[in-house]
């Protein structure tokens, strides 16, 4: 981390870890900066330390090893209450004997806010979510998206500059967990807070966030923006977690620059990007995106790779085809092609080639 980083982060975990026996460590000497307004995602599988890593950030653990600040400011040893930081839960954690309203001004009691005040800033994050005429109700009278958009009012009611939220549209069902997301980015855009988001959903994560921390077995796997995430994995792990990829296996035959020589397992010889291989013997998987394939020769340059492919399934989803073919021995090999008018639909058992360039096709750890 640089001295840059350091000055302009707003949360910092540094050389932080977690064991709750004394022995594994769930989360291994995380070092992590976020500056002021960003929304940032920790994405991973259940057990790779993102949900433990929010809840040192909230104070409900205590990390084993390592600091946490806020704006500087050390809080390993501050209680959660007087963090100054609002939490969303999966499970909304609304209190059932309350009314909205009162469960909107809780958090201003706690903090000693007069009558007025507390009613004006409860209507004022009400109207946030578009639940202003809701306060009257309690929480057993709403529908699950309501309730949802409540927990999130209560979050943001005593105008928190953090804002934690773990897995909070797990309970929602698709078309309302996509609208809620879209409703979350652009209150936490508009407010500029700081937001740290859990979430094992890599839709949810880059469709909503600045940056993704994708976690495996306790550590940060990559650190980058969406669209790097997804377009330039840095090892196998990443690739799989994120977006649909294809993968042929192979060993590196030639080193040279940007590219390499792979020969896959089929014995067929590609080019690719070497990420992380270093040698000629490595064993590795090389990684291309299913939307990065071409079934028609014409849209490629004269360098692109080429391969026969028997067409096994060929499924029609509303804006694009899936087809899945045999490739190099792989029975799992998918391209995904818009759904345009010259679009040849194609029987299963039928043999084509498929290409694609290079620089698309990354060769990964085995």
């Amino acid at each position: 981390m640089t001295k840059a980083d350091i000055d302009a982060a707003f949360v910092e975990f540094e050389r932080v870890q977690k064991s709750y026996d004394g022995v594994t460590l769930v989360v291994k000497d995380l070092n992590l900066s976020l500056p002021k307004g960003e929304f940032l995602t920790m994405l991973g599988p259940s057990g790779s330390g993102k949900t433990t890593c929010l809840m040192m950030l909230a104070g409900f653990e205590t990390a084993t090893h390592g600091e946490i600040r806020l704006a500087g400011r050390p809080i390993n040893n501050i209680p959660p209450h007087k963090r100054g930081i609002g939490m969303v839960f999966q499970n909304y954690a609304l209190f059932p004997h309350m009314s909205v309203a009162e469960n909107l001004a809780f958090p201003l009691e706690v903090r000693k806010l007069d009558k007025a005040e507390r009613e004006a800033k409860v209507m004022r994050a009400l109207d946030m979510v578009q639940m202003g005429k809701f306060g009257g109700r309690r929480p057993a009278q709403l529908s699950g998206g309501q309730q949802q958009r409540v927990a999130l009012a209560r979050a943001l009611v005593f105008e928190p500059e953090l804002v934690l939220m773990d897995e909070p549209l797990g309970a929602l069902d698709k078309q309302l967990r996509e609208h809620m997301q879209f409703e979350i980015k652009r209150i936490a855009d508009r407010l500029g807070i700081t937001v740290v988001y859990v979430t094992h959903d890599q839709t949810e994560a880059l469709t909503m966030s600045d940056r993704v921390a994708v976690f495996d077995d306790g550590r940060i796997q990559q650190l980058a923006t969406p669209d790097e995430l997804y377009e330039r994995p840095l090892n196998s792990f990443v690739a799989q977690f994120i977006g649909e990829n294809n993968t042929l296996t192979g060993v590196v035959t030639e080193i040279k620059g940007e590219t390499c020589n792979v020969k896959l397992d089929s014995g067929d010889i590609i080019d690719a990007k070497p990420v992380n291989v270093t040698k000629v013997g490595d064993r590795t998987k090389v990684s291309i995106r299913p939307e990065r394939v071409e079934f028609n020769k014409a849209r490629l340059r004269p360098d692109a790779h080429t391969l026969k492919a028997e067409v096994l399934e060929f499924i029609y989803m509303g804006d694009i085809f899936r087809t899945r073919l045999r490739v190099a021995g792989h029975d799992d090999f998918v391209v995904k092609t818009r759904n345009a008018s010259d679009q040849v639909r194609l029987q299963p058992g039928t043999t084509i080639d498929i290409g694609w360039m290079p620089e698309d096709c990354r060769a990964l750890d085995a």
